[in-house]
């Protein structure tokens, strides 16, 4: 969950922090040597992110009091409002343990559904929230705690301007921000796995190279603010949230989120130095412990300036330290799986990891001498962009389809490591038959979303496409069947009409065609007979709204220019007082705008720049619905 009690700090602060970080590396070597750290236990634990949602099915900012309302010591705050998060008990690894952490999810979900409902609030598990929009990232939206407040401060003092997002998939992404609040559109199941020091390295490189085929089987996070992007596009949008290398040139800079450069050759030392030496410290908190003093007592220190700067550093597999019952153990922390689509999709995720870790390691005694690590994080950039429908190198040298390598290669093998390894094979069976059954329908989390988007009727608003889609998430979970037997989400799934259309941003026009004020009036005027358009904004060099040509405009100047064939530039006919309003303006508001001061559309700016168009044809779609709909309900 992370440490809580943390600061800002100046310079001087952060050098004596540097001190203390040192010293727990150094204390963290004395204990490798001196052989403190548990062996021959095999433990697995997982943690759980979930959204927040409101009856409309959009992100509700109330972690603080869903999380008053459930009262458990298993629950923490994210860094959104509209997230929370619970940590489950870990176990031996062996026996029903799958079956044991797959209760635990649902015991602490249900936890989660009745807190947040106490609220009149609800919960999903999904990888990226669908109802997202951009007015829900800004720094009101963050979780007031100190230790998110110091990371986003000194996040953005190093990026030293504002996040640039660029994210390509179906549809095309791009948007700069000027805080980290992009990070909290991500929500993971994250799965742990407790190793020995000496087989650090090698299963640390075995959960690399199976990284790929097991996010490739579990992608549920497509959508982000309505466009079709990755498979997996929380693997980008986490790492340019954070990105704070800035132009580069020719120099090889690692960013904060990365799958890593090379294989692991020795230990986790190997990660903690490279980490150390890297990544600059961003924060610092109070430390009253000497590690050698710990270590001469025959206790496990607890490395909290090691852990801090641990925890500002996202690797896709993270090292992780830890004490259980005085006994300090290292974890390999996948943070690869995205949260949902449902508990038993999440264990069969989870299970096919621990099926994979344990299978690869008994077949292959050293990754590193059949695999090239630029194989490996090809695949899991692949993975991540086409989910099932990418290729990848394996162990063996070949090139497979991704369906393909999972069912006829990896399930068997995880399976039967599995049962050798002594789990219960009833559980076995349940979840890996879950991931065979996927493979073989193709039906993610992400295909669905997709398909059920694209399914539904194209003369709707996007808003109730969203929201239609979000909420047939939340009732098929609730259901608990895994995602490949889901049929798709329609319309009336979706929020009731008072909810679609209380914003403009829910149905404005967001494809707009524009032109720059240097531009010729007849460009247009044929833009608006090739497009059916009436309105078409005028943007300057930097894309900030300065003008509006209507149809109307347009027909004052045929009428009035005459003869004359002189080029006129679209400065001289545009309107340049032009009335706007904001993305969250609501749709009463823009009716009484447009009737007071009788006009025909309204642009809708944020910070200066055009971000969509609200018209009266929109608002007749808008009422055509309205209308509809009551008539339904009546």
């Amino acid at each position: 969950m992370g440490l809580q009690d943390v600061k800002k700090a100046d310079p001087g602060e952060l050098r004596q922090f540097m001190k203390l970080l040192l010293r727990d590396v150094r204390a963290l070597e004395q204990m490798l040597e001196e052989g403190m750290f548990e062996s021959g236990v095999r433990r697995i634990g997982a943690e759980q992110e979930l959204f927040l949602v409101d009856k409309a099915y959009k992100p509700a900012k109330r972690a603080l009091d869903v999380l008053a309302a459930i009262n458990d010591e298993h629950f923490t705050t994210e860094l959104g409002q509209f997230n929370v998060e619970y940590n489950l008990d870990p176990l031996t690894f062996g026996g029903s343990c799958l079956s044991e952490l797959e209760g635990q999810l649902n015991k602490y979900l249900e936890m989660a559904r009745v807190g947040a409902r106490a609220v009149d609030t609800d919960v999903v598990m999904t990888g990226i929230l669908p109802t997202l929009g951009l007015e829900n990232i800004g720094l009101d939206w963050m979780t007031p705690n100190p230790r998110y407040y110091a990371l986003n401060d000194a996040l953005c003092r190093q990026a030293g301007g504002a996040y640039k997002f660029h994210i390509k998939g179906a549809d095309e992404f791009r948007v700069e921000h000027d805080n980290v609040m992009l990070e909290s559109c991500n929500t993971s199941f994250q799965v742990h796995f407790q190793v020995g020091p000496a087989e650090f390295a090698r299963l640390y490189n075995v959960a690399q190279a199976v990284a790929a085929p097991a996010m490739a089987i579990a992608t549920n996070s497509p959508l982000l603010f309505g466009k079709r992007l990755w498979h997996e596009t929380r693997i980008a949008l986490f790492q340019q949230s954070i990105d704070t290398r800035g132009a580069s040139g020719h120099r090889e800079r690692m960013p904060r989120v990365s799958f890593g450069s090379k294989w692991v050759d020795d230990g986790v030392l190997d990660i903690v130095r490279e980490d150390v030496t890297r990544f600059r410290l961003l924060i610092s908190t109070e430390i009253d412990e000497d590690p050698f003093e710990c270590i001469a007592r025959g206790e496990a220190p607890s490395l909290k300036a090691l852990r801090l700067h641990n925890g500002t550093v996202y690797r896709w597999n993270r090292a992780c330290y830890g004490i259980m019952e005085g006994k300090p153990h290292l974890r390999i922390e996948n943070r690869v799986l995205p949260s949902g689509p449902t508990t038993r999709d999440e264990m069969a995720n989870a299970a096919f990891w621990f099926g994979l870790m344990t299978g690869v390691a008994e077949e292959v005694d050293d990754v590193r001498r059949v695999m090239d690590f630029d194989d490996a994080a090809t695949n899991f950039l692949g993975a991540a962009r086409y989910g099932l429908g990418t290729s990848m190198r394996w162990l063996d040298g070949k090139s497979y389809p991704a369906a393909d390598l999972i069912v006829g290669l990896l399930v068997p093998m995880a399976r039967e490591a599995l049962k050798k390894r002594g789990l219960d094979v009833v559980d076995v069976d349940t979840y890996l038959d879950v991931i065979e059954e996927r493979a073989k329908s193709g039906q993610t989390g992400s295909r669905w979303q997709l398909d059920s988007f694209q399914n539904m009727k194209s003369g709707r608003a996007l808003f109730e496409k969203l929201s239609a889609v979000t909420a047939g998430t939340m009732r098929r979970q609730e259901e608990g069947s895994p995602v490949h037997t889901w049929t798709l989400a329609s319309m009336n799934e979706g929020s009731q009409w008072k909810h679609d259309f209380s914003r403009v941003n829910q149905f404005m026009t967001t494809d707009l065609f524009t032109v720059n004020e240097h531009e010729l009036v007849d460009l247009v005027a044929s833009v608006m007979d090739w497009q059916q358009v009436k309105h078409v904004p005028v943007e300057d060099e930097n894309d900030k709204l300065v003008g509006l040509v209507t149809y109307r405009t347009i027909l004052r100047y045929l009428i009035r220019k005459g003869p004359s064939e002189e080029p006129v530039p679209v400065s001289q006919i545009m309107t340049r007082e032009v009335i706007t309003a904001s993305p969250d303006t609501s749709t009463l508001d823009i009716i009484a705008l447009m009737r007071e001061h009788m006009l025909s559309c309204v642009p809708i700016v944020e910070k200066g720049r055009l971000v969509g168009m609200v018209t009266q044809e929109d608002l007749l779609d808008v009422a055509r619905d309205l209308m509809l709909e009551g008539l339904r309900d009546s």
